[in-house]
């Protein structure tokens, strides 16, 4: 099968696509004949040496994929040859084929393209889990979600307005907000410009807010423990900006805030499968509906990879980036 594959020895980054062996895979897996990757920041951190891939999964970037299954491991169930999916991987998506653990797997449902499915994995699951499960979300509360454009964002702002919140965010621009806006923000501001106090005084009874998405970091993660209302939690998913900072834990007791974060693609297999199930189970006619929707801002071929990462770390995203892998 031909793959991208990327120089680890020197940080380089370099890529190549190569003509390798197709992975064997276990009992509990099965192989993708894959159509579309979906391209993610992590794949960015893993070619340049910043987010290696836990000992036991491939050293191919690509977490999200959709495709056809072509061969089924014996202990699976429920999934048969040539069945239409799509799935978060443990790596290996910037391939022909990927070998995939089955629970981590999803049937394509009507009104869903091979194109889109492609971006929802990492994205949609990574955003349910932290604003669902480790957020606790409920109906009616005011979320701040930083750094608005790119996939998981404009996830999140989907996810959140379809679970009844009331959705904010700051952005890098004006076009990042007013995207936001429409993906159903009530309020996005353009961080260049604007106070962050802006945002608090929107909230109900300008107490701040329940819920804080963090992508960004150390930069800002005072002016988060400022902007959390009572019993607010924080949830950190990044740190563009840094991961260090120095904290009054009185701030914590005052408040009683909740800080938690997470990384889906450490978790175990059994723990995103669980993900891919709940998730599916509560969104999946919302999908159909087309309710809920990937953004896609452009398809590479997969001879393009290089393409996609230029414009992915240049920072100007609104919605996601997929490889076209087989025509």
């Amino acid at each position: 099968m031909l793959a991208v594959i990327h120089e680890k020895a020197n940080k380089t980054g370099l890529l190549a696509i190569q003509d390798i062996n197709k992975p064997q895979i276990n009992d509990n897996e099965v192989l993708i004949r894959v159509a579309y990757a979906g391209v993610n920041r992590p794949d960015l951190l893993q070619r340049y040496g910043h987010y290696p891939p836990p000992i036991g999964h491939s050293s191919i970037m690509g977490l999200e994929v959709s495709g056809w299954i072509d061969e089924v491991g014996e202990n699976v169930y429920g999934l048969t040859k040539g069945q239409t999916v799509f799935a978060l991987t443990n790596g290996g998506g910037y391939a022909e084929y990927c070998a995939v653990p089955a629970g981590q797997c999803l049937v394509l449902p009507p009104g869903i393209s091979l194109e889109e499915s492609a971006a929802i994995p990492e994205t949609f699951f990574t955003a349910w889990h932290n604003l669902i499960e480790r957020g606790m979300l409920q109906p009616g509360k005011d979320i701040l979600i930083h750094g608005s454009g790119g996939g998981v964002s404009s996830a999140s702002i989907q996810l959140a307005r379809f679970m009844g919140a009331r959705v904010f965010c700051t952005a890098g621009s004006i076009n990042k907000a007013q995207f936001a806006e429409r993906l159903g923000a009530v309020l996005a501001l353009n961080y260049h410009e604007q106070n962050f106090d802006r945002l608090k005084e929107n909230t109900l009874n300008r107490n701040g807010f329940d819920l804080i998405l963090d992508m960004i970091g150390a930069t800002y993660f005072q002016q988060n423990i400022q902007l959390l209302a009572p019993e607010g939690r924080l949830v950190q998913i990044a740190t563009q900006q840094g991961s260090k900072v120095e904290f009054d834990l009185r701030q914590l007791l005052v408040k009683r805030i909740t800080l938690t974060g997470s990384t889906l693609r450490a978790q175990s297999n059994e723990v995103k499968s669980r993900i891919a199930a709940n998730f599916f189970q509560a969104t999946q006619q919302a999908f159909v509906l087309g309710q809920l929707r990937p953004f896609i801002q452009q398809i590479f071929p997969l001879t393009e990879v290089d393409k996609a990462h230029q414009l992915m770390q240049e920072g100007q995203l609104m919605g996601k980036l997929i490889l076209r892998i087989i025509a």
